[in-house]
């Protein structure tokens, strides 16, 4: 059988062992990259694509007669067409629990930055300010301890819950946000329009689908505390960026954490990459990306094909409900 890697260099930097992925198929085609005009032409006659974040639609599909599982180098499906591939016969599987720590560790740096207000004083002892003045200590900005705040977590899967424990040892109060869109009966989450005043930092763990896509705007944002953080390591569309950024410019939050943009990479037109915003701290979607979380991720992509070809549906995110 032949694989092909659509965009392998998003995942390894040269630091990674892919001896096991490699070894689960007789031939594999690597790419670094994929242009989207380079797909149809990579894939025809392939029998497994594994992709990170090269979408698969269903014209690209239906170029592919040979394609019988798509492995996604990730958790999110949002750039597979899930539908078409289920109609074509194609198995799509992703990846669970594998960036756990790394996330979690992020979530709570960016946290921890932002209420110690790490950044600032660095900048500020580099320019000289601490061995300027006379006193001991600079105490320029104000720094705040998370034991006794309430965090909201929006998203109360692997993600979420990891934050949550991490969040207890802290000594913060953990509310969940009920998931949105949701019908049924969800004991102990809260509506997100009545968790949002409660909140002093919120963090955001949910995919990118219809019910999340623009779910914190202008409106929901004016609801929180005007020093709540914002933490997003989740999708990008799932935040309005222009009103995030008018929420800080005008103290209308205490600051955010934001790992993941509408568009990646971004424009530089983005509103977040503007210069001018304060107690703002972006990272390049790292948050996933430590190379204990990359390692495994490749393991499983591997597993998952090995699965595959022994008749075992692993992961398969578009397989009919046994």
């Amino acid at each position: 059988m032949k694989g092909v890697f659509l965009d392998y260099a998003s995942i390894d930097s040269g630091d990674l062992d892919r001896s096991l992925l490699a070894a689960s198929l007789e031939s594999w085609d690597w790419h670094d990259a994929s242009d989207p005009g380079q797909v149809a032409g990579r894939i025809h006659g392939a029998d497994i694509v594994v992709s990170n974040k090269v979408a698969l639609d269903r014209t690209v599909l239906a170029g592919a007669p040979d394609l019988k599982l798509i492995c996604i180098a990730a958790t999110g499906t949002d750039k597979i067409d899930l539908d078409a591939a289920r109609e074509r016969g194609i198995q799509v599987s992703n990846v669970v629990r594998y960036a756990t720590p790394a996330v979690v560790q992020h979530v709570f740096s960016l946290i921890l930055a932002l209420s110690t207000k790490l950044i600032p004083y660095h900048e500020e002892v580099k320019a000289g300010e601490w061995q300027a003045q006379g006193n001991f200590c600079l105490l320029n900005h104000p720094i705040r301890e998370i034991a006794g705040k309430t965090l909201g977590i929006v998203g109360a899967g692997e993600l979420g819950q990891g934050v949550a424990r991490v969040a207890e040892c802290f000594g913060m109060q953990v509310l969940f946000a009920r998931r949105p869109g949701s019908r049924g009966p969800q004991p102990g989450r809260i509506p997100l329009q009545e968790l949002l005043p409660q909140v002093d930092v919120l963090s955001l763990h949910v995919p990118l689908a219809e019910n999340t896509r623009g779910l914190l705007g202008a409106a929901e944002l004016a609801l929180m505390k005007p020093d709540a953080l914002l933490i997003n390591t989740a999708r990008g569309g799932i935040l309005d960026e222009a009103a995030l950024a008018h929420a800080l410019r005008q103290g209308h939050l205490g600051g955010a954490g934001i790992d993941v943009l509408a568009q990646e990479p971004p424009a530089d037109d983005n509103p977040l990459l503007a210069p001018d915003i304060p107690n703002l701290i972006l990272t390049p979607h790292t948050a996933w990306a430590s190379r204990e979380a990359r390692q495994r991720l490749l393991d499983e992509i591997a597993q998952n094909i090995t699965a595959f070809r022994q008749g075992r549906a692993r992961n398969c995110v578009n397989c009919s409900p046994s």
